[in-house]
């Protein structure tokens, strides 16, 4: 089996029950970045064997991994943070390895997410939202913001404190969003999580008078 398993987003209470069963209980964790990984097992005295697994794996890592499952081997895999896939290459890795072994069983142990978490908190109607990940860094960047104006449901999407100002620069420029309230949260789940909300230019002005630090997720109410 290959389970999918949602970790905490920051604080380490939030993992389930059955994610800490399913983590002891692996023959062989994969890890995003086993250092991280190794904390919180650490924090729930799990000892397993660490296998990294990240977006610049080739080939002959993805070869290991699904010669292991082809022995029947019980799988985990885990982010840094939330739920794989999302935002990340566990999804690459579940098609591949179902292309390998077409009678994997694919388990999903869920949990945490950033988007979710934020949305959750927002007040804006989530009934539908269409959620972009990261805005690129450069190429693409331009068009990826003018899209946003152009939803009508609520819009989900992650930033970076060296690009969550500027983002908010390039989001204030569009017109059409410029009365759309928004929610910018940051470090959800962590000791200095904070949430602002208010027009855009409001909340960068807010943001503007503080240190940005942490990771940041913002959130645009549907028109």
């Amino acid at each position: 089996m290959l389970y999918i398993v949602a970790t905490p987003i920051g604080n380490l209470e939030d993992i389930t029950l059955r994610a800490v069963s399913v983590l002891t209980n692996a023959d062989l964790i994969l890890a995003e970045d086993t250092r991280v990984t190794r904390v919180l097992l650490d924090r729930y005295n799990i000892k397993k064997e660490l296998l990294s697994y990240h977006e610049h794996s080739g080939l002959k890592k993805l070869e290991k991994v699904v010669k292991m499952l082809k022995e029947g081997k019980n799988l985990a895999l885990v982010s840094d943070a939330g739920t794989p896939g999302i935002s990340d290459p566990g999804g690459f890795l579940v098609s591949e390895a179902l292309k390998a072994v077409p009678d994997l069983k694919v388990v999903p142990i869920p949990g945490a997410n950033v988007a979710i978490t934020a949305l959750s908190v927002s007040g804006f109607p989530a009934d539908k939202f269409v959620f972009l990940g990261f805005p690129p860094h450069k190429k693409g960047r331009q068009t990826f913001f003018k899209r946003i104006g152009d939803i009508e449901e609520t819009v989900v999407f992650y930033e970076s404190k060296h690009r969550i100002l500027k983002a908010l620069e390039e989001l204030r420029e569009l017109s059409m969003l410029n009365d759309r309230p928004i929610m910018v949260a940051r470090e959800l789940t962590k000791q200095f999580e904070t949430i602002y909300r208010g027009t855009i230019g409001e909340t960068l002005d807010q943001l503007n008078k503080t240190k940005v630090l942490g990771e940041f997720v913002v959130v645009i109410r549907a028109k």
